[in-house]
């Protein structure tokens, strides 16, 4: 097992953040409806929304996910010896309930596992994405990095 990965593991189990609050609106959820081709009414025609299951636009699921590295990016253990990293993967994603459009996000994460990797120290991280107002989170993944020695 390498340094980095032995003073990894120490941080195991520790919860991080909550990471500072992040508004997700109408403008950021049309300008991700652009990018992924996704213009599914629900998310982008407000007043068919009004009509539809929620009453309002919701965020697209990969949305949420997709902030992850602004919002749990700070939250990232921290030791000395890593020259950089970055996102491997996701073992499990999950969108327990819908977010409106209009609501503020903001995520916890907690280290979960640390290997050796022959690039350097893979990490596996519970992060919660919850939304201002709402008993259930909006995303919960299991994020992998990799991260440089």
């Amino acid at each position: 097992m390498s340094d980095l990965s032995e003073k990894l593991k120490d941080q195991i189990g520790e919860k991080r953040g909550p990471s500072e609050w992040l508004l997700v609106d109408q403008a950021r959820v049309n300008a991700f409806a652009d990018a992924t081709d996704d213009h599914q009414w629900i998310h982008i025609d407000e007043e068919a929304a009004k009509n539809g299951p929620f009453g309002q636009t919701i965020a697209h699921g990969y949305l949420s996910l997709s902030l992850l590295p602004k919002l749990a990016g700070p939250l990232m253990p921290v030791v000395e010896g890593v020259a950089g990293g970055i996102n491997y993967g996701t073992n499990k994603v999950r969108f327990p309930t819908p977010l409106p459009v209009g609501t503020r996000v903001r995520a916890t994460s907690t280290l979960i596992d640390v290997t050796d990797h022959p690039m350097g120290v893979m990490i596996a991280q519970k992060v919660e994405v919850e939304a201002e107002g709402l008993d259930k989170p909006v995303c919960v993944a299991e994020t992998l990095s990799l991260m440089f020695v």
